[in-house]
């Protein structure tokens, strides 16, 4: 799934009013942010851990999705969103309690997957972190071996 610019500037624009709510008020403990995208009406919903609804958007282009992953296609591109506002510093100056982290979950609100986590010290793998691990660990047990 492709999504266009505007499209891309809403699910932005979403987030940062959800994590708006979040900026020069006393530090908070949310351990998630939930990301609720919905293939029949095209919303974007954002949630808290108390399922307060923090800001909502359409995606037009969700609307007429014809695929069969779309809760895989919108979490890699909300993933995607996410790390851009995170490499901007959106994430920065929030006061939530580290860490946190936002999880795309479905219409029943059960997590489908961690999109981001936000953390000093811990760092959440993907599929590009991983990319040719178990070559590099191979070469390194057989490399043990031998000697």
């Amino acid at each position: 799934m492709k999504l266009s610019q505007s499209s891309l500037s809403q699910i932005e624009k979403a987030i940062g009013q959800a994590v708006g709510k979040y900026h020069g008020c006393e530090e908070n403990i949310v351990s998630d942010i939930h990301l609720q995208a919905n293939p029949t009406s095209g919303e974007l919903i954002v949630f808290d851990d108390d399922d307060a609804q923090l800001a909502a958007a359409t995606i037009d282009e969700w609307v007429n999705y014809e695929g069969d992953n779309f809760q895989t296609d919108a979490g890699r591109i909300l993933s995607s969103v996410l790390n851009t506002m995170r490499t901007a510093g959106d994430f920065e100056r929030l006061t939530l309690m580290k860490p946190y982290s936002f999880v795309q979950v479905d219409e029943d609100k059960e997590t489908i997957a961690d999109l981001l986590l936000v953390d000093d010290d811990t760092l959440l793998l993907n599929e590009e972190l991983l990319k040719g691990l178990d070559e590099e660990l191979d070469a390194f047990l057989k490399d043990l071996l031998e000697k």
